[in-house]
């Protein structure tokens, strides 16, 4: 093992609770407000997380993300800096409806989406592996940039999945069982140009 100082680690969580959230309609790249419940969420986690040594907070450019970041760091107090690369996937056409909507309207194209695994792609969206890429490409240049540092990354379900789920070898088929707690705290690292997983549902924080 390598020297810490060369061991960049990352606890990995999703944003508060939205309106769309609240709602069952998916979000992709549109902008939802969090809720009052949210915000008292976000609040919370602060509390909980400042009790742990951070050097800084990498969050998602989205709106309920870098809010539900704010809030964090009211508690926390350090750097904050937000990549577009962390968004959550791009939907397209299924962004703003629900998965019963949807199963209604195009049955047959949800289930072969979801055969596709990885390759899933909601027409107009972007699929998995895209997804996978550019956040793999983010949280490596900030552990490149920031060697040794503890950093948090608020950020979304979806790229979440795609980066644990790569890292555990899952196919993304609708047979694998769920293992992602919506509201915990997970934790990987970069060493030696490599990403590996410390550990998956690390903490519940809501």
């Amino acid at each position: 093992m390598p020297p810490a100082s060369l061991i960049t680690h990352f606890g990995i969580m999703r944003h508060a609770k939205t309106k769309w959230n609240q709602e069952k309609r998916i979000q992709g790249r549109y902008h939802s407000p969090l809720i009052s419940e949210g915000k008292q969420q976000a609040r919370e986690w602060g509390m909980r997380l400042k009790t742990y040594s951070w050097n800084r907070i990498l969050a998602s450019d989205a709106k309920r993300a870098l809010e539900t970041a704010s809030l964090i760091n009211d508690y926390l107090k350090i750097p904050l800096l937000s990549d577009s690369r962390l968004q959550e996937q791009d939907w397209g056409e299924w962004t703003g409806k629900t998965l019963d909507i949807i199963k209604k309207e195009v049955s047959t194209l949800l289930k072969t989406q979801e055969r596709a695994g990885w390759g899933f792609c909601p027409p107009g969206g972007e699929d998995r592996y895209t997804v996978l890429q550019r956040s793999q490409k983010a949280l490596q240049e900030a552990a490149e940039k920031w060697p040794g540092d503890k950093i948090l990354v608020v950020t979304h379900k979806g790229v979440i999945k795609c980066l644990i789920y790569f890292l555990m070898g899952r196919q993304f088929l609708p047979e694998e069982p769920s293992i992602l707690n919506s509201w915990s705290l997970h934790h990987i690292r970069f060493v030696h140009q490599r990403f590996q997983i410390e550990k998956i549902n690390a903490l519940a924080i809501s």
